[in-house]
Formats: C-alpha cells, structure tokens, sequence
C-alpha cells in the first residue's frame, strides 16, 4: 500500500474499502478536523479513525500523541490518518457520506434516545417563556412532562455500550436542565417581587369593589391612587432581559391597567347619565341596564385580579352581550336624546368586552417583548443621538457653537420624544420619560454652563452683589463640574466613583443649606433653583445607575 509518491494512503482503493468496511460494522468511527502538514505548513482536513487496536495496518495510520483527549478514553485506540489529499480525500468523504448516511440504521435504542430528545426539545420553548408560579397549575403540567421524559430516558437499555451511555446521559443532562430552568423562573426573586406586588393590588381591589356590586359608579381617590402606584412599582421591577420575567411582567401590568382604565371611565362618565325615567319608558329599561353594566364593572375587576373565582370571562361575556341585545330590542324611535343614551351604553359595554382577552394577547410574544416595539426603537434612535451629541460637546471648545447648535438639536429631540406614542403600555411610557429626563438633564448642563461663561464675562458687574448671591454662584461653579462627571458616568451603584459623585452633590446640598440670604430676594431665589439642580442631578444618578430596562 505504501510505495507510491501520494505517501501510504496513495493506494485508494484498498484503503477505502478497509475504512468502509469498518465503519459500516460500526467497528470504528470516523472524525474530521483541520491540521496543518509538517512539510508545508499548510492547513488540511484530517481524518481521525476512532477503534479498537490493530484495525488498520500501521502503514496506512498513525496513532494519536497521548496527550490528546482522544487517548486519554479507556479501552479504545485513537488514530490519525498520515494524509488525505486528492483521491484520498475523495475516499474518505465517500466513507463519511455513508456513514451519514448510515444513520437510519442506528440501534434502536439510540433511535429511542433520539426520539425522547425531539419531544423535550418541543418543552424547551414553554420552559423558557412560563411566566406563571410553582403553584400553578401550567408549572405542573411541565414538570410532570420533563419528569417523565427523565423515566424515559433511564429505561432506555444500554446494552453495556459505551456511545448509548453518552447518550443517555446528554438526554438526561439536558432534561435536567430544562427542569432546573423552570424551577428558577417560577422561584426567581423578581418573579416573587411581581407577585408580591400583584397581591397588594388584590387586596386594594377587594377593598374597594363592594361599591361596584351595589350598582353604583363610585370610586375613592385612595383606589385610583393606589393603582397608580401599583403600576409605577410594577414598571420599575427589572427583569435583566429575562423572557419569562418580561412576560410575567407585562401579564401582570396589563391586568392592573385595565382595571385603572375602567376606574378612570367611572370618573369621567358624562353627569347627565343616567337619564331621568319621567322622558320615556324606554329609559327605565336602559337605567336598569346601566346598573347591571356597574356591577359587571365590580366583577370585571374580580375577575381581572384574581379575587372572584366563582366567575369566568366566559360567563361575564355572555351577560353582557345578553345586555347589549335587551338595549338593541328597546324602541326609540323619534328620540335621539334617547338613542344617544343607549348608544352610550352599548359603547360602555363593548369597551369592557374588549379587557376579556386579555390574557391571550398577554401569551403573544410581540406584546411582551419590547426589543422589537416602534415606540421603544424611535426612543433608542433619539438617545443613541443625544450621545452622540453630549460626545461632541466634550471635545467642542468654542462656546458658541456648544449653546447654539447642540442645545436646538436637543430641543429637537424633545420634540421627537413628545411624538412618541406609549400607548396603553406603562413600560414605553416609563422608558420615554427615562430619556425626557436624560435630554432635560443635558440641556441643563448646557444652560448653566452658559450663565457661568457670561458670568464671567461680566464680572465687574459682579463685584457689587451680596455675597450670599456669590457663594450661590460659587456652589453652581462646583455643581457644574459634577454634573460633567455625573453625565460621562457610566458605571453601576457599586462603584466607588459612584459613591464620590453622590457623596459631592451631598456636599453641594449642605453648602446651599448653609448659605444665609439675610434678606436678599435675590439671594434666596438663586439658592431655591440651586437646590433643585443639585437634587434633580442626584435623581438623575440614580435613575441612570438603576439597572432599569423595558
């Protein structure tokens, strides 16, 4: 085999029909990986041989450097290929096309493994995107599906061979996995924290409803106020970009927003509603019908929180298209105050028809994944430019060019923000008042900056101010340096320059608090607005280091 020029493997035939012989009685196998020649130095494909010792004669092979990892496995010899160039080349990818090929002809129980892994592989999806909690009744349902495919896997028979072993524990390991990841997304602190929150929503709801059941259309500042908290709590709970916490998220906002929705619809419900009974008989019916539609508000809410578990959306949805069909057979003919009544109604009900799919558009991965939201890629657009404009303002030296060009583009970008339109969705809306204070901050930046230059221009005419005015423009000098610092700051709150830049503007308060106006408006005015910089620059070093993200 060895004497031709091509080296020993020049013989192809007979090699390839040692190699196709072994394969196919799975006696070895075959792998490929890239080398370089030691003639050349030139990178080549090589072709490792994986068998028993004494398969293939020493001329045509070459056994592998023991501190390879092939070696290092018991009980099987690991070999190289001298050369596989050319025809021998082509031999080789013959023998590795057939045993690909091969593969439908596997042993039945790595055929079986294969079989346990494509259906676990169907659960990873669902594992990735449960949002729900341990209790739940979904959670389960997975966590009895993994564990079975687990039973599965171990009684798979090995046969005492080694590659069904690996297998095996590859499917196990990964089956494993999936089950460690749905305990984690059902127990995550976050998770915890969206639901801990959730709670204090039930309890507020179950305070309040009882007006609802009674019919009446009345609802308390402490309830709309204590919803409004809710869902800034809720839109300020990171998720790390985690789907299943983002879901989990979005599911829980999107409840507690429908349920100030329908509170704000009660507020703002016209005075002249419900019509006096005297003006038609009709009016009656529909007064009785407006009742009922009151109460399905209180259930609605119930529903929606979680609070009422001896409704469904089903049923309520019945109720009220029940409603909507009494309003439909009512004869107003020749009264349009009438019909304009009753086409009030019938508006008010579709309007809480719509809150009882929720939770199926909550399940779509569209309305919980932000990443990809026009809303939310306008407002990156419009921040990557406002850095883009603050990196510029580093390096410009000539003032006039820093006020009157930079601070109109930045004008402009508020204007752009303005445009945005969140929505229903509190997370867009808390992302666009994010970068609203990111693009006020700079402006401001840049307007003290100019007073402090004209200041200085001016500062024969300075010398006659009280010198409490001066210790106020003293302080702003310090502030404005900060505020440098605190803009190009890009850490987190662990950092010691975070804790200096804090630990400055604190300074700052305190030399504010110690200045004395004796008397002079002037003096207490500039201290007032100074002040406030320096609060709102703190503010704004906090809500940049929050790790907050949609």
């Amino acid at each position: 085999m060895g004497g031709a020029e091509g080296g020993p493997f020049a013989a192809t035939p007979p090699a390839a029909h040692l190699l196709r012989s072994a394969v196919q009685s799975r006696a070895c196998a075959l792998r490929a990986g890239e080398g370089k020649t030691g003639e050349t130095g030139e990178e080549e494909r090589r072709w490792w041989v994986v068998g028993p010792a004494g398969r293939f004669p020493p001329s045509l092979l070459r056994r592998e450097p023991v501190g390879s990892s092939f070696a290092k496995q018991p009980g099987v010899s690991f070999f190289f290929l001298e050369r596989s160039r050319g025809e021998d080349r082509k031999a080789l990818l013959e023998v590795d096309e057939e045993k690909r090929m091969d593969m439908g002809n596997q042993h039945p129980s790595i055929k079986r493994l294969q079989e346990i892994q494509k259906e676990v592989k169907e659960l990873e999806s669902q594992v990735a995107t449960f949002s729900g909690l341990s209790s739940d009744r979904a959670y389960k349902k997975l966590e009895r599906a993994l564990t079975k495919q687990l039973f599965e896997i171990d009684s798979v028979d090995a046969e005492g061979r080694g590659d069904i072993q690996q297998a095996r524990k590859r499917a196990a390991r990964e089956t494993e996995r999936l089950l460690k990841e749905l305990e984690q997304n059902a127990n995550h602190p976050r998770r915890l924290e969206i639901e801990s929150i959730f709670n204090e929503a039930q309890i507020l709801v179950e305070q309040e409803i009882s007006a609802f059941y009674k019919g009446s259309n009345c609802v308390t500042e402490e309830f709309e106020e204590g919803i409004q908290d809710i869902i800034f709590r809720l839109t300020q709970v990171k998720t790390g970009g985690k789907i299943s916490l983002r879901k989990a998220r979005y599911r829980t906002l999107t409840k507690v927003c429908a349920v100030q929705e329908i509170i704000d619809s009660c507020t703002k419900q016209q005075p002249s509603l419900p019509l006096s009974s005297d003006a038609h008989p009709s009016v009656a019916k529909i007064n009785s019908v407006m009742v009922d539609v009151n109460k399905a508000k209180g259930t609605l809410i119930a529903v929606l929180m979680g609070v009422n578990n001896n409704e469904t959306c089903r049923h309520l949805s019945c109720v009220l298209t029940g409603l909507v069909a009494d309003l439909d057979a009512l004869d107003v003919c020749g009264r349009p105050e009438i019909r304009n009544y009753r086409k009030e109604v019938v508006e008010e009900i579709n309007r809480l028809q719509k809150y009882l799919d929720l939770e199926e558009e909550a399940d779509t991965t569209y309305a919980y994944d932000l990443a990809q939201n026009r809303c939310i890629i306008k407002i990156e657009e419009i921040r990557k430019k406002m850095k883009e404009i603050h990196a510029s303002l580093l390096k410009e030296e000539k003032v006039s060019d820093l006020y009157l060009r930079s601070k109109t583009e930045l004008q402009g970008l508020i204007a752009q923000l303005d445009e945005v339109s969140p929505g229903k969705n509190p997370c867009i809306r808390e992302a666009r008042r994010r970068a609203v204070i990111e693009v006020q901050t700079l402006i401001t930046h840049i307007d003290l900056n100019e007073a402090l230059v004209k200041r200085q221009a001016f500062a024969e005419q300075t010398e006659a101010e009280p010198p409490s005015h001066k210790a106020v423009w003293n302080i702003l000098a310090n502030v404005s340096q900060i505020q440098q610092e605190v803009l190009s700051f890009d850490g987190n709150r662990t950092d010691k320059n975070y804790m200096r830049l804090e630990e400055l503007l604190t300074k700052q308060l305190l030399a504010l608090d110690a200045v004395d106006p004796q008397g002079d408006e002037r003096s207490k005015v500039a201290r007032k607005q100074a002040v406030k910089l320096a609060q709102n620059i703190l503010y704004y070093l906090d809500m940049k280091t929050d790790e907050w993200e949609y």
